[in-house]
């Protein structure tokens, strides 16, 4: 499965779809410990910087290692709740276009070899196809994250303008 493409359709269309979000609405949160639309948007921009990461060294480090990140903590240290609402969004989809695109000029070979990738950085979600352990599989669980995200933002929204 190529998901350069399916990432690069998703983004873009998200992106129309969310350009018209007013800025008020997108920082509302649905309870107080729940991310607001921007907080989840700026937690993607912080997987995609990542991964952009992840995705480049894997294909030239012989000593390859996936590292985490404390996602909270880098949402909060970053202020994405006080941040501009189409700023987060023109740069979640300029990385995502990077991403498709590093994606794209991803070799099979570089897709397909095995990584030491810890048992917590693979899902088991019923819809990835490349093999668990690969770069495929790293680069299209990447796209199933982002397409679960942007369902939170959506009911995020919408329990903002009701």
């Amino acid at each position: 499965m190529r998901t350069d493409y399916n990432l690069r359709e998703i983004t873009l269309q998200a992106f129309e779809e969310l350009l018209m979000v007013d800025d008020k609405d997108a920082a509302v949160k649905p309870a107080p410990n729940k991310w607001s639309a921007k907080e989840i948007l700026g937690h993607l921009i912080d997987s995609a910087s990542n991964n952009h990461g992840r995705f480049v060294r894997a294909q030239h480090e012989e000593e390859f290692q996936i590292l985490g990140y404390q996602q909270n903590e880098w949402v909060n240290i970053q202020g994405y709740q006080d941040q501009e609402w189409q700023d987060l969004l023109i740069m979640w989809r300029q990385f995502n276009l990077l991403l498709s695109n590093l994606m794209f000029n991803t070799p099979p070979s570089f897709r397909e070899q095995k990584l030491s990738i810890p048992d917590s950085f693979l899902p088991s979600g019923p819809d990835l196809k490349e093999e668990p352990g690969t770069l495929g599989y790293l680069m299209e669980d990447y796209v199933v994250h982002l397409k679960k995200h942007l369902g939170q933002i959506r009911v995020a929204l919408s329990s903002a303008t009701e």
